[in-house]
């Protein structure tokens, strides 16, 4: 993708993605479209896909401003092959993205398979943060507030997060034989806006040990919550 302007918006740099997918399923695989929206998908009614930020490796850059200009890449991703072939449709078929009033000239498309995984370990890092947040009381031995956001090293969010595989292998009816090895490079906390308001998180490097299938499904899909509004997106 291409575009002219200098800059996006931060209230604009995740918010678009969301809204972006459910319009091409919309049009491209509307069932499927309207059954993730109303009720998500499998045992945790979840919603299984995610989107990065626009990156403009070649953008100059500013202090304060989240740098835009000449090409780029957005990359979109899912477990469900379903909804990834949607998706590529609906795109393949539009010449401008409106991403938060910026226009993005769509220049080509391509597909990026998962690693095999065959080792059973994977180190994902991600690229935008990932936000985790707990439903209070104990976990992990941690005592915690109802409804507070954690951050990587706060009592409690390597338990959520393990927690969080945990449930998205079960989601799409696989082996939850999947765990948190290590957490290596932790970057500064950040705050994304979203539907639902500004949530907080970082970005991680972190190692997993678990089946390959499983590994391969959270590489497409994302780390932590709130991935289909862009969080937790990890690097390819």
């Amino acid at each position: 993708m291409t575009t002219s302007a200098q800059e996006i918006p931060w209230p604009s740099v995740l918010s678009p993605g969301r809204s972006l997918v459910y319009g091409l399923l919309a049009r491209h695989a509307p069932q499927l479209g309207r059954r993730l929206h109303a009720e998500g998908h499998g045992v945790h009614r979840m919603a299984p896909f995610g989107h990065s930020a626009p990156y403009f490796p070649h953008a100059a850059r500013s202090r304060g401003r989240y740098a835009a200009g000449g090409s780029g890449t957005i990359e979109f991703g899912s477990p469900l092959s379903e909804l990834l072939e949607a998706v590529a449709r609906g795109l393949a078929g539009r010449e401008v993205l409106d991403w938060g009033g910026v226009a993005l000239r769509v220049t080509g498309l391509a597909a990026v398979e998962p690693p095999s995984f065959a080792s059973g370990l994977a180190t994902f890092r991600t690229t935008t943060p990932v936000v985790m947040k707990s439903a209070g009381g104990e976990r992990g031995g941690d005592q915690l507030p109802r409804q507070q956001w954690l951050l990587p090293g706060d009592p409690g969010w390597a338990a959520y997060l393990q927690g969080n595989l945990v449930r998205k292998a079960e989601t799409l009816g696989l082996k939850p034989a999947i765990e948190v090895v290590s957490v290596g490079s932790v970057g500064p906390k950040r705050s994304f806006s979203v539907g639902s308001g500004k949530k907080p998180g970082a970005t991680i490097e972190v190692t997993l040990r678990g089946e390959p299938d499983v590994l391969a499904a959270v590489w497409s899909w994302g780390l932590g919550q709130g991935n289909s509004a862009g969080f937790g997106w990890i690097a390819a």
